[in-house]
């Protein structure tokens, strides 16, 4: 029997504790078959982020198609998509019907507090990606952004459920 194929749409962690590295670690210890379409390449490590470098966004569609034309992917899941350009993109490709079920992770911001996107993320988010999302899993620092609400004004499970 064949495993599930999944697609993970994100950066590349040269630490390795993020981004594709994890994604595809997560999908082999659920006995998924993981592929990926890297969309920065990151030079980070549990410090810090040292330098970003953004996947063309054609690029980034190329892996896309890649993977879609030869795998039967049941699965899709963002992270670090660096740009909006690359947000609207995988945006279009759901629209279209290309991208199955979709798990969201607005990655806006590493864990060492570096910005992992440029000027018109959170809008390209809000606006294009997360209307068309399945399951979206951003953490309280990137909810806060997406909802457009300090982080000092949540202080109980109610008020992050009310975002």
């Amino acid at each position: 029997m064949q495993p599930v194929t999944a697609l993970t749409i994100a950066g590349s962690d040269s630490g390795g504790g993020a981004g594709i590295q994890a994604d595809l670690r997560t999908f082999s210890a659920f006995g998924v078959h993981g592929t990926s379409a890297i969309t920065a390449v990151t030079a980070q490590n549990t410090r810090g982020v040292a330098a970003v470098h953004q996947i063309p966004v054609d690029d980034v569609e190329a892996q896309i198609r890649a993977v879609i034309e030869d795998f039967d992917v049941r699965a899709f899941k963002t992270g670090m998509l660096a740009q909006p350009r690359t947000v609207e993109r995988v945006a279009d490709m759901k629209r279209a019907g290309l991208l199955g079920p979709l798990v969201v992770d607005p990655v806006l911001v590493s864990t060492s507090g570096d910005s992992l996107m440029i000027d018109g993320g959170v809008e390209a988010y809000r606006d294009a990606l997360l209307p068309l999302c399945d399951l979206a899993t951003p953490n309280l620092h990137e909810a806060a952004l997406l909802c457009g609400v300090a982080i000092g004004d949540i202080h109980t499970p109610e008020d992050m459920a009310a975002l």
